[in-house]
Order: structure tokens, then sequence, then C-alpha cells
């Protein structure tokens, strides 16, 4: 728990009454900034309180310096227009680690916006009127300082080259993996509006210096509106204690995994901030090759159709389109299904109502066994029904377990869940091309047909030359290796007859033989 030490307040000290001026929290993180943090707490500018309620949290991440001691003199002995607080970390939580306890202190405290500056006083304090502005008449939800927004200005400020040529580089990945356009993401000189800070999972960001790399990409992703402004460049004779190939190597690594997380091949917490009227239901896959196309093909003819659905990517507007009865059992319709289906609300972990199956020559399983609680139970009790024509095709699909990028991720020991794909979160079974056709055929039914389904190129990567190559690449290649290459498995079958089916079968022909 950390140290606080604050400026003296009278023991009668009544509640704060709520404040018609916006709250502002300035923040300072320090580490060995005894020589710096009383200027630094020296120039924030006295004018802020005119227009704000302002407070000051300076954070020592348990410097071996007099840090601590330096900010607790200078917030006690000298007249502040603001009441300044000092806390000291007891372990040192690193860059990010402190970030994290001072934006918590502005949550806990209601406080409408924080302030990030340094102790060292690379950042200069007298910006913060102007930095603040897009955030008090509501422009932005974050603004960033920019020291590149200026041409010539950092280098001309002491930038190492070496820090500028980097920062370019970094700042020109990072824009083109993740689609934006900012100037440096690499600047310390922060303030966010607390309302974008509760709408982000920040405290499961890193402890390390790209904890800034990761706190952009959430405010991004949660849609919040990020603004930059022009900052001068400053660096005096303060020791840098960032490893700088390691800071690349982890920004990289950071972005990166994003958009991996973007393709559905993994999933972190962390970055699953997008608000929910944004993220975009599940349709049917019919403008490529998918488990969709596959099985509209085979449905020529076929007039009874039953479509078992989680509520999202149904067939049902284009099957009725070409003239079939469809009906529909699952948890919830889909959006935007069309009246004239058949719903009918069923728990799919539950049998079938055998109504449903009646005169059906086709059940469509399309991404479901994956979800079930137990697929043999489903089957089992699919297939004693006597509802259940032996003509009846079942035509199913799920996922490939040993698709080639598991199988790699899983080599180099990474079997990572994601919120779409074969490791979709709400997958309770995993299968291959083997223990799919071994769980139909333990359950009683014949595999009519195997196929081996590319990955959703268009999905991850929009439609275009790119994608058509990749995809014509998947399919020779899973005509070479079927089990490596497919990304979803897809298959028809049909119930063997079981015993009371063959029963009754020896009854009619027995009558048969005898009455003939």
């Amino acid at each position: 728990m950390a140290d606080q030490v604050t400026k003296p307040r009278k023991k009668t000290a009544k509640p704060r009454k709520k404040s018609a001026r916006q709250r502002l929290l300035v923040f300072i993180v320090a580490y060995n900034a005894e020589k710096t943090i009383t200027q630094v707490l020296t120039r924030i500018p006295a004018a802020l309180t005119e227009q704000y309620e302002v407070e000051v949290l300076a954070i020592d991440d348990a410097s071996p310096d007099s840090t601590f001691e330096t900010a607790h003199s200078a917030a006690n002995e000298q007249a502040w227009p603001f009441p300044i607080h000092v806390l000291r970390n007891p372990i040192n939580q690193g860059y990010g680690g402190n970030q994290k306890i001072g934006f918590f202190y502005a949550q806990r405290h209601g406080f409408d916006f924080v302030a990030l500056i340094h102790g060292d006083g690379q950042y200069a304090p007298e910006c913060l009127p102007e930095l603040l502005a897009p955030l008090a008449e509501g422009e932005a939800n974050a603004v960033m300082g920019s020291r590149m927004m200026v041409s010539g200005n950092a280098l001309k400020g002491g930038m190492p080259l070496y820090k500028y040529v980097g920062n370019k580089i970094l700042t020109f990945f990072q824009n083109n993996v993740l689609g934006l356009t900012l100037t440096e993401f690499h600047s310390g000189y922060r303030l966010y509006s607390v309302a974008a800070l509760n709408a982000i999972p920040f405290h499961l960001n890193t402890n390390d210096f790209h904890f800034d790399t990761e706190i952009i990409i959430q405010l991004n992703r949660a849609g919040q509106h990020i603004k930059e402004l022009p900052i001068p460049t400053f660096y005096g004779d303060e020791i840098c204690h960032v490893d700088g190939l390691r800071y690349a190597w982890d920004v990289v690594s950071a972005t990166s995994r994003v958009r991996v997380q973007d393709l559905g091949l993994l999933y972190d917490p962390k970055f699953d901030c997008k608000p929910a009227a944004e993220v975009t239901p599940d349709t049917a896959k019919l403008d490529f090759q998918s488990p969709h196309t596959e099985a509209l093909s085979r449905l020529d003819g076929r007039r009874e159709v039953l479509e078992l659905s989680l509520g999202e990517a149904s067939l049902s507007d284009e099957l009725t389109a070409r003239g079939c009865r469809i009906s529909v059992a699952g948890r919830r319709p889909e959006s935007g299904m069309a009246k004239s289906v058949d719903f009918v609300r069923h728990d799919l972990n539950r049998p079938l109502p055998p109504d449903l199956l009646q005169g059906k020559q086709s059940i469509l399983v399309l991404d479901i066994i994956e979800h079930l609680t137990s697929p043999e139970d489903f089957l089992a009790n699919l297939r004693e029904q006597g509802d259940l024509s032996p003509e009846t095709e079942l035509i199913v699909s799920t996922g490939n377990i040993a698709f080639g990028s598991l199988r790699l991720g899983l080599l180099l020991g990474a079997f990572n869940y994601s919120k779409r794909g074969i490791l979709d979160l709400t997958h309770t079974r995993l299968f291959t091309f083997k223990t799919a056709a071994k769980l139909f055929d333990q359950a009683g039914f014949d595999v009519l047909e195997v196929k081996g389904i590319p990955a959703p190129f268009p999905l991850a990567l929009g439609h275009g030359p790119l994608t058509d190559l990749l995809g014509a690449l998947n399919r020779l290649a899973i005509r070479v290796w079927r089990g490596f290459f497919a990304y979803q498995i897809f298959f028809r079958a049909r119930k063997r007859p079981t015993l009371k089916d063959l029963l009754r079968d020896a009854h009619e022909h027995s009558d048969a033989v005898l009455n003939a």
C-alpha cells in the first residue's frame, strides 16, 4: 500500500461540495526526480484554478534518491494555489503500474480530467491550459501532446537522432496496423477524461513503458476520440530508464497482437473494449466459399429444411427465397428473420421436439456441435427419435482444431482462445476431421461426404485480389493435406437404422411375405 502525504487540512473538514467547475487532477509520475520535481510543481500554471478545481498528485515510484522527501517538503513548505498530494510506492510498480494507481485515484475521487506529466520536467506544465481545452469543450476524450506535429522541432529541442528515427518508424508501423493517423505514439504528455478511462480496462495493461501504446489502442477500440496538439521538446541531463530495443519490441508485439486478435486467432481481454453497439454480429457467409455456400449448393430441390441456430448467421432468408419451407430452432431468432420462417425457441442441449423432425429432408447443423454441452447426447437423441427419417441428411460444419496456424501456435506454447474463429470463447468442444467423423460414426450415423473449407480471408482482410489469391492457394493446399490446411470441416451424414427401425422392418417384411 502506498504511503500518502497531503497538505495539512482542518480536522473538522466538511464533505466536499459539488463544484460547478470541472475537476482536474494533475498527475506527476516520478522516478529519481529529486533535482527536478520541485521545479515541475512550480511550473504548473496557477491560472488553471480560474477554470478548474485543481489538485496535484505526485507519485514517487520507490526511487532510490530523495524524490519523495523533496516533493513532500515542497508540498508542505510553500503556499500553493491548489492542494498537492504526495505518494510513494513502497515497491517499484514500473512506468505503467504507476499510471494505473494515479488513474484509479482520479476515478475514485471523482475527477473529470487527469493530466499526466513527468517529474523530470521533459514535458512543459505550461502547456496544460491549451491541452485541456479540447477535453473541457467536449471535442475529445483524450489529448496527446505531440513533439512531431511541427516538423523539425523535436530535433531542435534536443531529441537524440536515434530516438527521433525510432519514434518515426514505430509510429508509421502502428498507424498502418491500427488504421490511425497520429503523428506520435510515444509522447508521455497525455490528458484523459476520466469517463474515457472508465470505458477501458487499463488496469489489465502492462506495468512497463509500452503501457502508453496499449492505452492508445484501448481508447481507439472503445470509440474514444483522441486529439493531438503540438508541444515543445525538451531534453536535459535526465537519465533515460528505457531500454530502447526492448521497448520497440514490446510496442511492435502489442500492436501486432491486436491485429491478430481481430483475425480471430487469439484473445486478450484488455483489447476487448469495443462498444457493444459496434460489435458486428455474425452473418451468413454467402460471398465466398464457406459452410453456408456449401450447404446451399446441396439443397437444390429440398423443400423441407430444419435449421438449428444460435441466433446468428441464419440461412433462413436465402432458403425461403429459393422456395424451401424452412423451420428454425434455437435460443433466439436471428435479427431481421423473415416472418414466414417458422421459429421455435429451443435449447439445443435438449432433445428436439418430435414434430420439428417430421417430413424434414435436411437438417442444417452449421457451426453448432462445438457449442453443445454434449454432442454425443445430441446425436444419440436425434438418432433414436422415430420421427427422423433414415433419408434425412444432416449437413454439418465445425472448426478444424488441427488447422495449421493452431498447430504452429501450439508448437510455440500458445493456445489462445478468441472472440470468434475456431477457438471461440463460447466453444465447449473442439474437433479434427478424424474426431468429428468418429463422433458421428459412434452415434450411429454414416458420413456420406467430407470436405475441407478454406480460411475466411475476406472476413479478415476484405474482398480483393489478395484474398482471392489466398483463397485459391488455400483450396489447393487442402487437396494436398486437408487436415492441416482446412479451416473448417464440412460433411453430410445420414442415420443408420436403429434396432427399433430394424425390428419394425423385420415385422413389416415378414407380414409382407406371409401376405404375398
